[in-house]
């Protein structure tokens, strides 16, 4: 049995005819011939195809397509833009971050979506938050810097937002 299913990735719709129970991550990448997420374990454990729907923090690799149609996608590639990037974007380049970079994809939606929720987070909240992601590479150090970089300039950046509003 097959459905029309549309997905609005990124601020874009694409409709095709599809089996409901495909997994998202499998639209994103082979259908709609994305990237990221990335396929690591299939069992929503690793992190790896991590994507936001609505704004939620999904793992991809077990959500059906029919359960996300028409919902808001937002995958790493439209987390930030080239000339506008988003923090966690820039502090991991900052940070030289990426070894293999395979779960990257997952660590940045993650903590992004923590970010959104926590301005001024603390360390062991970091930690907490992005507690069920897998990095097989060993690069979690660097990961938690970077982090706690985008939540500073997360909060300087609110701060000054604040100082220029008109009162």
């Amino acid at each position: 049995m097959t459905e029309t299913i549309t997905l609005k990735v990124n601020g874009e719709s694409h409709t095709f005819t599809s089996d409901p129970d495909m997994p998202l991550l499998y639209a994103l990448r082979d259908t709609l011939g994305m990237n990221n997420p990335h396929f690591g374990c299939g069992l929503a454990q690793c992190g790896a195809c991590t994507v936001h729907v609505n704004g939620e923090v999904t793992r991809s690799c077990v959500t059906p397509i029919a359960k996300v149609n028409n919902a808001e996608i937002t995958t790493l590639a439209g987390l930030g833009t080239p000339s506008k990037p988003h923090p966690l974007q820039t502090a991991y380049i900052e940070e030289q971050v990426p070894q293999c970079g395979y779960c990257i994809n997952g660590w940045i939606m993650q903590a992004a979506a923590f970010l959104r929720d926590n301005k001024a987070p603390t360390e062991e909240e970091i930690r907490v938050a992005l507690s069920d992601l897998k990095c097989r590479c060993g690069t979690h150090a660097s990961i938690l810097k970077a982090v706690r970089r985008a939540a500073e300039q997360i909060a300087a950046e609110n701060a000054a937002e604040k100082t220029h509003a008109p009162t």
